[in-house]
């Protein structure tokens, strides 16, 4: 399994890589740029198609590498959960180059647009057998509590939905989305790992690699944006992954596994909307109340929030990793 993990995050990485520059090329041939505003804190038009190098590697990696199981790297076609993330994923990815390219010509997209293939996506995903259906409970006459099916539907297309938006609210600062992402799935691994999960191990992995691919161009002075289809793409995978993994026969302790493990994103933007519902500010209008702000405004650069910010995702991912230890 060690040998197919490498084997798994040497391709997601690799293509990553070697893809972001010819994207990046592409993206300013075309105009397709991000260019600075007063809310931005970039001072030169950057290129914003990451999103599409970010899936290519995803989905590459996962198709034609081969699925990790228990006896090693095994090529076969791609389970239904897989085709799930892989079809929800290009759906995510669509819209969100839709929602850059109006930001490319100074509009704002729509957001209910934007939620309605969000949830489709994430239906596709129940449709496909991912879905978080129950936890362990350790006390009381019954051990384990089944989710009646609506509501592992709803449970399942809700988380789904609101870290993919969770994800991309986090994308403020060069190298921030990608670097998190990356931590994230790190301990996703870990914990599929301890659990005995195989196939999400191999995701999670794939993940890694691609984030850390991206993050060679992205970390400051970026060369290059995911934008909201790379943010959102990476948000939904994550989610899919937690949702087939770290959910899967949790207890009602380890609940708070795939919620630490995903913790910078979730307590950020719960911060940053408590902040605008205080304010009386429209809550999917974007603004500088995220924490990156805040430490930026307080006198850090980019690269210090950066690594500030990473050092808050290891903690939040090394207490899920405790939590599931303690509760085992």
């Amino acid at each position: 399994m060690r040998i197919a993990n490498l084997i798994t995050f040497i391709v997601a990485f690799s293509v990553v890589y070697l893809l972001s520059p010819v994207v990046q090329k592409y993206a300013v041939k075309i105009g397709f740029v991000d260019r600075p505003n007063p809310r931005k804190i970039h001072k030169l038009p950057i290129p914003l198609l990451g999103g599409l190098a970010l899936y290519a590697g995803f989905a590459i990696t996962v198709l034609f590498t081969g699925h990790p199981t228990s006896t090693g790297l095994q090529w076969a076609m791609p389970s239904l959960e897989i085709g799930g993330i892989l079809i929800g994923g290009l759906l995510i990815l669509a819209i969100g180059v839709v929602d850059d390219y109006a930001k490319t010509r100074g509009k704002d997209f729509p957001i209910w647009p934007r939620l309605g293939v969000q949830f489709a996506a994430a239906g596709i995903l129940v449709a496909c057998g991912v879905k978080i259906q129950g936890v362990n409970i350790p006390f009381g006459p019954t051990a384990y509590y089944t989710f009646a099916p609506w509501l592992s539907v709803v449970t399942t297309i809700l988380w789904v939905v609101v870290l993919t938006n969770m994800l991309n609210f986090l994308d403020g600062v060069d190298g921030l989305t990608a670097g998190i992402s990356s931590i994230s799935a790190m301990t996703l691994f870990f914990i599929a790992l301890l659990k005995g999960q195989p196939v999400m191990e191999g995701l999670a992995v794939a993940l890694i690699g691609i984030s850390l691919g991206f993050l060679r161009h992205n970390f400051h002075p970026a060369r290059i944006f995911m934008g909201d289809a790379g943010a959102t793409f990476l948000g939904f995978t994550l989610a899919a992954i937690s949702a087939d993994g770290a959910f899967k026969s949790a207890t009602l302790v380890s609940v708070f596994v795939p919620v630490l493990a995903l913790g910078v994103p979730i307590f950020d933007t719960l911060f940053a909307l408590f902040r605008r519902m205080r304010d009386r500010r429209p809550l999917h209008v974007s603004d500088t109340s995220h924490t990156h702000h805040r430490l930026m405004q307080s006198g850090l650069n980019q690269v210090q929030t950066v690594t500030f910010m990473y050092l808050i995702g290891i903690c939040f991912s090394l207490a899920s990793i405790v939590v599931l230890l303690v509760q085992k």
